[in-house]
Parts: C-alpha cells; sequence; structure tokens
C-alpha cells in the first residue's frame, strides 16, 4: 500500500472519531488490522513517513569483511596478477589461501574500484557459436582433438605452424611439435607420440579414444587414416569451415595467442620451440581452466577435479558461517568486526579454519552467550508486532472515494 493510500485511511480514521465513531467498528468497515492502524498513527506523530520499508536486516549477515575485500584489491593490483579474469584471480586467491569468496563478490569489488575492462588487444568472442553435439565424457583419454595453426614469422608470407594434440575431457596438452612445413609425416609423428605418452595402446580396443580433426589435407592422408584403422581408434571429421564443430582446440590456439607474454611473431623454429618449451607446461599445470571448474588441466587428467571442487565449495560455506559469527558477535561486543579484520589483514592463517573455534584469537560469538546474541538478533531482525500483522502489499482494500463512515 502506498504512503498516500495510508494517509488517506487515517484521514477518515479522525472523520470517523470526530462523529464518536469508534476505531474498532471503522477498521472493520475498512477491512484493515487494528494495530496496523495505530502503528501509523504512532509513526505519524513521530514525524516519519508511511512508506513500506525494504524487509530483512538493515545488514546482510554473511556481508564481506572489510579485511576480505582488501585482501582482493591487494591481490587484484599486483602486477603478476593484473592480467587475469576475476574468476581466474578468485581461484589464485582460494588456492593461495588469500581470500574466499564467491565470483561475483570479487567481480563487485573490482567493478566498484572500475577494475572489469578488457585490458588486451583482441576482441571478445561474438557468442554466436553453437557446439556440436557429443556424448558425454566420464574421464581422459575418452576423445583427442587435434589441429595445426599458423605462427607468424618476421618475414611476410612464410609462416611456422604448431601441431596441437589436446585431450577434450581435461584439456591436457598431450602433444605438441613446430613445423615449417604442414605434411601429412609431421602429423603422424605428432600422433605416435601423443599414444606413446599416454600407453595408449596398452589398453584394450574398446577404451581407447576417438579423434575429432578438420578435413585438411593432412587430415585425411591415407597414412593418418590408416593409423587409425590399425590401432582401432574411430576418426572423426567435422563439417567443412565450421571451426566451431572442433572449439577446444580453437580455444588452446587462441588461449596462447592472447597471452600477454605471446611475442606474435618468430625468428626461428628454435625461437618459437623456446616459447611453447614454457608455455605449455605452465598451461598443463598451473592455469586454471574455466572449462573444467578452474583446475588445471594435469589435475582433471589425474582425476582430482571433483575433490578439489568439492573442498573449494566446503571452505567457502566455511568462511560464509565464520563471517555470520563474526557479524552476529560485532552486535553485541563493539571491536569483534575490527579485531577479525586486523586478523584477516595480518594474514593470520588459522581465520580460515574452524569458525566455531577461537583459535588465532579470535573469539566466538557463543563467548559472549547464547542470551546478549538472541538480543542481538532481535535488534536487527525485523519481529511480528501483532498477531496478524501481515505485508501491506498483500492486501486488497475497498475504493474510499466518496465513502463516509457515518452512512454506514
Amino acid at each position: 500500500m502506498s504512503e498516500e493510500r495510508k494517509q488517506e485511511m487515517l484521514a477518515l480514521m479522525e472523520e470517523a472519531a470526530a462523529q464518536r465513531v469508534s476505531i474498532r467498528k471503522a477498521c472493520q468497515v475498512l477491512r484493515i488490522n487494528r494495530d496496523r492502524v495505530q502503528r501509523w498513527k504512532k509513526r505519524n506523530r513521530k514525524g516519519l513517513r508511511l512508506e513500506n520499508g525494504k524487509p530483512g536486516p538493515r545488514r546482510a549477515l554473511h556481508a564481506l569483511l572489510p579485511g576480505e575485500r582488501e585482501q582482493v584489491l591487494r591481490l587484484a593490483r599486483d602486477e603478476e596478477y593484473a592480467d587475469l579474469s576475476h574468476r581466474i584471480l578468485t581461484v589464485t586467491g582460494w588456492e593461495m589461501g588469500r581470500f574466499f569468496v564467491s565470483f561475483s563478490s570479487v567481480y563487485g569489488i573490482l567493478r566498484a574500484e572500475g577494475m572489469t575492462r578488457f585490458r588486451g588487444v583482441h576482441r571478445g568472442h561474438n557468442g554466436r557459436s553453437l557446439p556440436p553435439v557429443r556424448k558425454e565424457l566420464s574421464g581422459p583419454n575418452q576423445r583427442w582433438a587435434w589441429d595445426i595453426s599458423y605462427l607468424y614469422t618476421f618475414e611476410r608470407g612464410i609462416f611456422l605452424y604448431l601441431y596441437l594434440l589436446l585431450d577434450e575431457y581435461s584439456r591436457k596438452v598431450i602433444h605438441w611439435l613446430i613445423s615449417w612445413r604442414q605434411t601429412q609425416e609431421e602429423a603422424r609423428r605428432l600422433l605416435e607420440e601423443g599414444l606413446l605418452a599416454e600407453n595408449i595402446l596398452d589398453l584394450p580396443e574398446e577404451e581407447r579414444p576417438e579423434v575429432f580433426n578438420d578435413r585438411g589435407r593432412q587430415m585425411k592422408a591415407k597414412s593418418i587414416r590408416r593409423l587409425f584403422e590399425d590401432h582401432q581408434m574411430p576418426q572423426v571429421f567435422t563439417r567443412p569451415r565450421t571451426p566451431n564443430d572442433n572449439p577446444f582446440v580453437e580455444s588452446v590456439f587462441s588461449t596462447a595467442k592472447r597471452a600477454p607474454e605471446y611475442p606474435g611473431r618468430f625468428l626461428d623454429k628454435e625461437n618459437a620451440e623456446g616459447y611453447f618449451d614454457c608455455y605449455f607446461p605452465w598451461y598443463n599445470t598451473d592455469h586454471y581452466h574455466s572449462g573444467i571448474e578452474y583446475v588445471t588441466p594435469d589435475q582433471a587428467h589425474r582425476g582430482e577435479r571433483e575433490r578439489i571442487v568439492a573442498e573449494r565449495r566446503r571452505r567457502l560455506e566455511q568462511q560464509q558461517r565464520w563471517r555470520k559469527e563474526v557479524n552476529r558477535a560485532s552486535i553485541t561486543k563493539s571491536g569483534i568486526l575490527k579485531l577479525a579484520s586486523e586478523g584477516l589483514n595480518q594474514g593470520v592463517p588459522e581465520v580460515w579454519t574452524d569458525p566455531r573455534s577461537s583459535i588465532g584469537g579470535h573469539p566466538r560469538a557463543s563467548d559472549f552467550g547464547g542470551q546478549e546474541l538472541r538480543r542481538a538478533q532481535r535488534q536487527i531482525l525485523p519481529q511480528p508486532q501483532g498477531k496478524n500483522r501481515s505485508d501491506d502489499d498483500n492486501l486488497s482494500f475497498p475504493d474510499l472515494t466518496g465513502y463516509s463512515l457515518i452512512d454506514s
């Protein structure tokens, strides 16, 4: 109900009182709870507005602590992590034990500081591509994908070529090589060394991976097709001129060429091999991949993805419970929030342990007594007033235009 409507009803109540109609009778006619009218009158006498307030506590009990916000900004402003997206930055903070907050909270902090703008030189994805339908994977080495990408040199029209073999489940780069030529011999060498690296030939034939590739002449070469046939590995060709059918390899190429350290051009084959000798080990072991819930490809390949994600979720929930206790305690005893935030700023590792313990000198909410804690909760949580209190916005009232209480 709007504030104007409430004022109109109070005016009708005053008119009824002047005509010696009781407030109980007036409320029955208007079909409104008497306690609500009394509350409106009380607020009116104090000069307060009658507009509807927002439900719930004024401050969320799981609101971020000041120390957590400072830790996020400190990590984001570090030059070493300046090129990370807000999601990768969040996972990095989790792994380092600096903070445990959600993706959206980190994004909100960075956005408030104007730190969310894209700093690269490439345009973003157009968002219109659709991936092909694939059967669900349950583990590594069930589907591989491979492709070849151009690498610029300092000579116009002369290119190096990056051959890449990828496991789709874990996004791990199984094998790669650099060549001056696009030939079936180089492609066969890539695949054979990948088979040896993962011991695929020791697996039963029905457990060997299927392989996705496009329709380039190297992929359709007889020697390549015979290699897959001999090892009982299905070869799947994508649609012509449809790179979205093989998106995972294309994504790795894009990630590699958008890296801040990527030189753009290479002097020779040795120069390119020197760069990718450093890049792909980092990609496999240190890169938090958004497509596999921000674990590294090596971790996913070893089957550790579910355990790591579950542990992160547990620690996030634990930290949320800890925030609630600190924020509740700050209401009953002034200075507790300050003490907790100082502990976070000092990087006390115990603050991330069980919030129900007082390790590290941080008091528990229960240390102040259950009675005081309940009293504090009553101060911040909305309490029902009157036995029939209901939401103003969910009630309907008759049209009062031209209506007189005396006539009834």
